[in-house]
């Protein structure tokens, strides 16, 4: 009995307490980086690192069940090591959720941070220390954990994720004295981790934490019971997007939002009478005209 408790206790600890993110992680270096062994070996250390920061670390104070986890990526891709332990290059970041009555995965948030210059040395453990700065590495991919867990929280509710969102601001915030790239509003044209989280809670951009709210719930989550409605509600929702384009146009949280549902929508649409093709991809060109080639294919 004195054996079999512990086991039973971790059992229920790990399916009803989980943490939040299911996260897998990459971490590449470019062919033509020419590292030793030693780097190799610390690289190495680095993914497994980063897989236990992500996956180990309890970003909210709600409980989780192992099948509610949110399913992300994080590749780390490494274009170069100025100095011993120093890598620079860019961060792949990805988030799904499930659609309802189905096992189908939409896309979340899908986005390439290029402005990745990190620190790490053999046998360091990331940890995340709310409203402290402890090294680049981990306040980013704190950053992109409360990203993640905002966009989805705002994907099942209406402006639900604003709690993470401000924790993400707030690393922000703590980071941009470390002079690492990134962080700061001057940086980057507007594409960066300042940017992506500045914008997402300035009331102009409340329509798109609607659209979210709307093209998942109303959208994706009806698609099984009711198509038509569904592809309705998915036009509804993108025409949220238009009073923010017509202030603030080609700003990244919009261009990225589009970006991930481009695919998305292209299959959705596949059965679509050719009028109702017509009407999504006029509106994606006047919501995002730099890819209007894209939204073109949806009409073949």
């Amino acid at each position: 009995m004195k054996l079999i408790l512990p086991f039973v206790y971790i059992f229920y600890y790990t399916l009803f307490f989980s943490q939040e993110l299911n996260c897998q992680v990459s971490v590449q270096s470019d062919a033509k980086l020419e590292l030793n062994s030693t780097e190799l070996e610390i690289i190495k250390q680095m993914k497994q690192s980063v897989f236990d920061l992500m996956n180990n670390t309890q970003w909210t104070k709600d409980n989780f069940k192992t099948e509610e986890r949110i399913n992300c990526n994080i590749q780390i891709q490494i274009k170069t090591n100025p100095s011993s332990g120093v890598y620079t290059g860019f961060v792949q970041v990805q988030s799904t959720r499930p659609a309802f009555n189905s096992n189908y995965n939409t896309v979340l948030f899908n986005f390439q941070d290029d402005d990745m210059t990190i620190s790490f040395s053999r046998n360091t453990v990331l940890t995340y220390a709310q409203n402290q700065f402890r090294d680049n590495l981990s306040s980013l991919l704190a950053f992109y954990a409360y990203f993640i867990i905002g966009m989805d929280y705002d994907s099942f509710s209406s402006k639900g994720g604003t709690p993470y969102f401000n924790e993400a601001q707030q690393i922000v915030s703590n980071a941009q004295s470390s002079g690492a790239p990134g962080w700061k509003a001057s940086e980057s044209g507007k594409r960066n981790r300042y940017w992506l989280v500045d914008n997402i809670l300035q009331p102009v951009f409340d329509p798109l934490r609607e659209c979210n709210y709307m093209y998942h719930r109303k959208g994706i989550d009806m698609m099984y019971d009711n198509k038509v409605e569904a592809k309705k509600s998915l036009l509804a929702a993108l025409n949220k997007l238009t009073p923010v384009v017509q202030t603030r146009p080609n700003t990244i949280n919009i261009i990225n939002f589009l970006n991930s549902k481009t695919t998305e929508l292209k299959n959705i649409l596949s059965d679509s009478e050719m009028k109702e093709k017509t009407d999504f991809v006029n509106l994606l060109k006047k919501l995002d005209s730099g890819n209007s080639s894209k939204y073109q294919e949806i009409l073949n």
